[in-house]
């Protein structure tokens, strides 16, 4: 059985559900860890009561990690979302005994394939991670981290758990969303694990966590009903920054990366994303009278009519320049365009 673990909240709940749909597609036997950062998710997730997922509440979660509660004074909601990171593996590892790999996964993750051939090339390594593979024309993007945070899998061992309490340690002390001497977020403070930590992996299966700041760097085509990047059938895709701005349209974010959405990304990766997306938003729909594909809690809360106005002029625009950058889809009766 493979152990997933991963979190969101009411804004990523469609998105998390179409990564759980995604694996129940290509996994035969899976247990998908949520912890739940707002009561509305886990209730929700309860009345769904979906086999395969196991809800962490975030009252058990904060109760099991108490210096959490010292660091969500000092730091914005995203922020702390990002601090908990390495504490959700380490407390499905202390609470659950039967797991001995545990692999985090961010929410807007979807499968095309079955994982089983990362973990055969984990095998017994004890801690696992990836880069995040920027082609030559985005090497300014490496503020952000040589590794991407969107798969890390530890092994309940000595090295595996090392791994996690320095990284806790180094999260509780600052995990800030912007750049500092070396800092970014959870996700820089990766960059010299490959030294640090025994036992580590870096995954080099191309299929796994293509995504839009990595995707232009291969060659992707489509044989025996799957997508190849180059040489490696496509695992999962990361679809980081996607969205929905109105009913028909959606961001890809592709045009953040100096990219243009062409026919083969449109039709075999977004399009059945957006359908994922949109059977989860029905499932949703009984228990969430609005249901946002996509929104952040990095989006500002606007309550005043100039702060309102303001989010809709800003909205007009970004959705005007996807179409000028060609980084759009429109969904009518069910088509993508």
């Amino acid at each position: 059985m493979f152990c997933f673990c991963t979190y969101f909240d009411r804004h990523y709940l469609i998105k998390g559900l179409a990564l759980y749909t995604s694996l129940k597609k290509h996994c035969q036997s899976f247990k998908l860890y949520i912890l739940c950062m707002d009561q509305l998710c886990y209730d929700i997730l309860s009345k769904l009561n979906y086999e395969e997922i196991h809800l962490i509440s975030l009252e058990d979660f904060e109760r099991f990690d108490r210096e959490l509660l010292k660091a969500k004074q000092n730091r914005s909601l995203i922020e702390y979302y990002f601090t908990c990171t390495p504490s959700l593996p380490l407390f499905i590892l202390a609470n659950h005994p039967d797991v001995n790999l545990i692999t985090y996964l961010d929410a807007d993750l979807f499968f095309f394939n079955s994982p089983k051939p990362v973990f055969d090339e984990i095998s017994d390594h004890s801690i696992a991670i990836i880069e995040h593979r920027f082609p030559p024309y985005l090497n300014d993007a490496g503020a952000n981290g040589k590794y991407n945070v969107g798969w890390l899998s530890f092994r309940r061992d000595g090295a595996g758990l090392a791994a996690l309490r320095w990284w806790r340690e180094k999260c509780l002390e600052w995990c800030h969303d912007w750049p500092d001497a070396g800092r970014m977020a959870d996700q820089k403070y990766l960059d010299d694990w490959p030294t640090r930590f025994p036992g580590l992996l870096v995954l080099q299966h191309k299929g796994a966590n293509l995504a839009p700041w990595n995707i232009g760097g291969y060659w992707l085509y489509w044989r025996e009903n799957q997508v190849y990047v180059e040489e490696d059938p496509l695992i999962f895709f990361h679809f980081h920054g996607f969205r929905q701005v109105n009913r028909w349209i959606y961001l890809t974010n592709l045009a953040s990366f100096h990219l243009k959405l062409s026919t083969f990304m449109r039709t075999y990766l977004f399009a059945p994303y957006i359908g994922a997306l949109l059977d989860a938003k029905r499932e949703v729909s009984p228990f969430l009278h609005k249901v946002q594909i996509g929104k952040s809690i990095r989006d500002p809360v606007a309550s005043l009519p100039w702060q309102k106005a303001m989010r809709m002029g800003r909205k007009t625009y970004d959705t005007a320049k996807s179409i000028f950058d060609k980084d759009c889809i429109f969904i009518l009766d069910q088509k993508s365009f």
